[in-house]
């Protein structure tokens, strides 16, 4: 007999894609004999394009669709890109692994300049992510900021076409669809950080459900976990949405865990930065601990804009 196909849930676009078809080939890897299958989706995050993710609800809206396949029996599981996933998941599902992080930097894209501090002073940027938002306008308050919303596809054309003279968009994702070449420079940690968990695959699943699980636990890599633990906890205790102006990034040393956190204002440029070390075996107390070091600071007032 057979085994029944594992039915992985995904949206449409080339990125996403390429992270389901990622995860598939590693399930076949870990499970010969295993039949694997896609299930595109459209989302309504992917539909509305005319609006920034903030003023629609977030990027939850990229999970509801997956979810609701789920909840059908229509899929077994959802690969989603861990920095668009809410702090608190729906009740009844659980993100059952997480794979090795690739390179968690923005990187910086233009077809005539080399870095950001070659721009112009009035240069157009296109972000409509509040985080990247709030980071260069403390860097560059002189650069106007436009909104930009799309695949990478999309934004890639709407660069060349000349209606921004720089993007910045996530390393990893340039990365693994093969356009490397468009980066023109990386802005890495801690001068610069990430959302939190960016770069990171993860798998959604209904919670519960242990011969999921076991597919998946060859897939999970312990260290990001770890790390993704402690940059998510941050967010949840700052209010848990994926569009707060807030970023993270942990790192892992030889007994302890490294985090840095950052809270914005995307109008003034205004940030609030901090960082904190901790034990590895509490994660998520470490994450907790630097929000906690920020809103005292001030975080609260800079969210509630």
């Amino acid at each position: 007999m057979s085994a029944l196909p594992l039915r992985i849930a995904t949206r449409k676009s080339a990125l996403a894609l390429w992270q389901a078809e990622h995860v598939a080939a590693r399930l076949r890897q870990a499970h010969p004999g295993q039949p694997v299958e896609l299930l595109p989706m459209s989302t309504r995050g992917d539909d509305i394009q005319d609006r920034p993710l903030a003023a629609i609800g977030g990027k939850g809206l990229f999970l509801k669709e997956l979810e609701i396949a789920m909840l059908e029996d229509r899929a077994d599981i959802a690969v989603h890109s861990l920095k668009d996933v809410p702090a608190d998941l729906e009740p009844g599902f659980a993100l059952v692994a997480t794979l090795a992080r690739a390179d968690a930097a923005d990187a910086f894209v233009s077809t005539a300049y080399p870095d950001l501090a070659a721009l112009p002073a009035g240069a157009r940027v296109g972000t409509s992510s509040l985080r990247r938002q709030a980071q260069l306008r403390a860097l560059r308050p002189d650069l106007r900021l436009l909104d930009l919303r799309g695949n990478l596809g999309t934004r890639l054309a709407k660069l060349d076409a000349g209606h921004y003279d720089a993007i910045l968009l996530a390393a990893a994702g340039l990365e693994r669809l093969g356009m490397a070449a468009r980066i023109r420079s990386l802005l890495p940690a801690p001068g610069w950080l990430p959302a939190p968990g960016q770069a990171a695959i993860t798998v959604e699943a209904r919670a519960g459900d242990a011969r999921i699980a076991a597919l998946l636990a060859p897939l999970h890599d312990a260290e990001t976990a770890l790390c993704v633990s402690a940059e998510r906890a941050f967010n949840a205790a700052l209010g848990g949405s994926c569009t707060l102006p807030v970023a993270a990034y942990a790192l892992l040393g030889e007994r302890e865990l490294h985090l840095h956190g950052l809270v914005g204002d995307a109008a003034s440029g205004r940030l609030l930065r901090a960082a904190q070390s901790g034990t590895t075996d509490a994660p998520e107390a470490l994450g907790e601990a630097l929000a906690t070091q920020l809103l005292h600071a001030g975080a609260g007032a800079l969210l509630a804009r």
